[in-house]
């Protein structure tokens, strides 16, 4: 009997668990807005960071208890470099890519269209400059830009709400914050003639819309 259960039974109640759950499978677009981070030296200041950009992503998920999902997450960010001091810029051709696993809690309104979420998940960034590097950049006594690349960690929250379309494809809004420390990796601080120090943490305030498909 006991063999029985360990060779049939058990095996039986994973696999049956397995098929009850539900996956979900969707894609999701938007902008983010990403906040400067103080650069100082011992005679001036500035200011450095992203400009406002379009943003894209992938996403595959699973349903693990009523109320409580877990998804994997993939998005794309066109986001230019950028360093401005008084009445003087310069900017450097960026993009970012984020992959992350996030940790979903949401409501069970039954019979409702309408569900709202909250997400938390972590992960890493990763940052790359595309422009081309010159000898002489402007505001070059702050940082130089670099063409290079950036691996790192990454903590993301997010809010949001689903739309049921259809019995199996949700509508999917949501304003999602990606939290990171400032890639020095590719926005490097000078060193000469005087040292630059830059703040540290960046933070990239994303809405998005989405549609998915559950199966």
């Amino acid at each position: 009997m006991k063999t029985f259960v360990l060779r049939v039974l058990v095996p039986a109640a994973f696999c049956a668990a397995a098929w009850g759950q539900q996956w979900e499978v969707g894609a999701v677009g938007g902008a983010g807005f990403l906040n400067t981070v103080p650069v100082s030296t011992p005679g001036a200041s500035a200011t450095a960071g992203f400009s406002a950009g379009a943003v894209g992503g992938v996403y595959f998920g699973q349903n693990l208890y009523s109320s409580l999902s877990g998804e994997i997450r993939y998005e794309f960010f066109d986001s230019n470099l950028k360093l401005s001091s008084g009445g003087a810029s310069a900017s450097f051709t960026g993009i970012a890519h984020a992959l992350h696993y996030d940790l979903i809690w949401h409501t069970r309104r039954k019979n409702s269209p309408v569900q709202y979420y909250l997400a938390v998940g972590g992960g890493m960034k990763l940052f790359q400059g595309l422009g081309s590097p010159e000898a002489y950049q402007p505001l070059m006594q702050f940082g130089y830009f670099t063409r290079a690349h950036a691996i790192e960690p990454m903590g993301t929250v997010a809010g949001g709400m689903t739309y049921r379309l259809a019995p199996r494809m949700f509508l999917r809004l949501e304003v999602r914050d990606f939290i990171s420390p400032f890639p020095t990796g590719v926005l490097t601080p000078a060193v000469a003639p005087a040292s630059a120090k830059f703040g540290s943490i960046l933070n990239n305030l994303t809405p998005m819309a989405g549609i998915s498909y559950v199966f």
